[in-house]
C-alpha cells in the first residue's frame, strides 16, 4: 500500500504490517483513504479528530442550506378591500421571509363561470407584490380553485 504521513508527506509503498507499525509508533491510526486506487492509499492520522472535523463540516453545510416553504393565501372571488389588504400583507411578509406564496382563489357554486374575475384578482395580488416577487406559476384553474405561485426575487 502507498502510505502518506500525518503531515501529508509521501512515505512510499510498503507492506500493511510496516505501515501499522509506523502509525502505532506515532500514536496515531492508519486510515484507508482511497481503497480503489492501485496500490490502495492509506494515511496516518488521528481518526477521532478526522471524524470530528468531518461532522463539523457537515453541520456547517446544513446550517447554510435554506429550506424554502410554500405558504398559502386563500381568497374568495368577492373579497372585501380590507380583507384583500390583510391577505396581501401576509403574502408580503411570507415573501420577505424567503418563502414562496401560493395564491388560491376559491370558487363556490356558479362563481366558476367567472374565471376571468379570478384571473383579475390574481393579477391584482401579483401587482401588489411585484417589487418583492415574480410569478413562478401563472394562474390556472384546477377544479373549483384557481392557483398561482409567487417566488421571492433574489
Amino acid at each position: 500500500m502507498r502510505l502518506v504521513g500525518a503531515d501529508g508527506q509521501q512515505l512510499g509503498i510498503m507492506p500493511t504490517r510496516e505501515a501499522l507499525r509506523i502509525a502505532q509508533e506515532q500514536g496515531m491510526d492508519l486510515v484507508e483513504v482511497a481503497p480503489t486506487a492501485r496500490p490502495p492509499v492509506c494515511r496516518i492520522m488521528d481518526f477521532g479528530k478526522y471524524k470530528y472535523e468531518q461532522s463539523k463540516r457537515e453541520r456547517e453545510a446544513r446550517k447554510k442550506q435554506r429550506i424554502i416553504n410554500i405558504k398559502e393565501v386563500k381568497l374568495r372571488l368577492n373579497i372585501e378591500e380590507h380583507d384583500f389588504q390583510v391577505k396581501t400583507r401576509n403574502a408580503i411578509r411570507f415573501l420577505q421571509d424567503g418563502d414562496k406564496v401560493k395564491v388560491t382563489i376559491m370558487f363556490r357554486g356558479r362563481e366558476i363561470a367567472h374565471a376571468d374575475l379570478g384571473l383579475k384578482l390574481c393579477q391584482r395580488v401579483a401587482d401588489q407584490v411585484a417589487d418583492l416577487a415574480s410569478i413562478e406559476k401563472p394562474p390556472k384553474v384546477e377544479g373549483r380553485n384557481m392557483t398561482m405561485i409567487l417566488a421571492p426575487k433574489s
